[in-house]
């Protein structure tokens, strides 16, 4: 019985530790989301860049077409690994779900034992009682 009981803590401490697995992921994702911002930000930049009319960007056009590509690489890349991070977050926050019902489950058990048991308890001390009554009676 005392394992049972143990077994609710147990999942308890489990469930912490996958919450905090779960926020880990979350922030991990949300670097990455911040880092295509500024990707996408600096490719907006280069647009501007090349269609400018300002002689001296023409100069650079080619830099800029160049920097344009590296930055859609990057882009796309960072948009797979937000993908993958994204799976990430669902895996872990359903592995905490899952693991949060399981305690639940136990908890509820553990209860229901007590319960059982108290009521076991209190009838062996009704029964109890009355023969002993009996016995005094005599």
């Amino acid at each position: 019985m005392a394992d049972e009981q143990n077994r609710s803590k147990k999942l308890k401490r489990l469930v912490s530790v996958q919450r905090h697995m779960e926020k880990m992921a979350e922030h991990e994702l949300a670097a990455t989301t911040q880092h295509r911002a500024e990707v996408a930000q600096s490719m907006e930049v280069v647009i501007q860049a090349i269609g400018s009319i300002d002689p001296i960007h023409r100069s650079f056009s080619q830099n800029y077409a160049e920097r344009f590509g590296r930055l859609t690489i990057k882009d796309g890349q960072l948009e797979s690994i937000q993908q993958i991070q994204e799976m990430k977050v669902l895996r872990e926050r359903t592995k905490g779900d899952r693991l949060e019902e399981h305690m639940k489950k136990a908890r509820e058990q553990e209860e229901r034992q007590a319960s059982d048991q108290a009521i076991y308890d209190l009838l062996e001390i009704t029964f109890a009682a009355p023969a002993s009554s009996k016995v005094q009676s005599s």
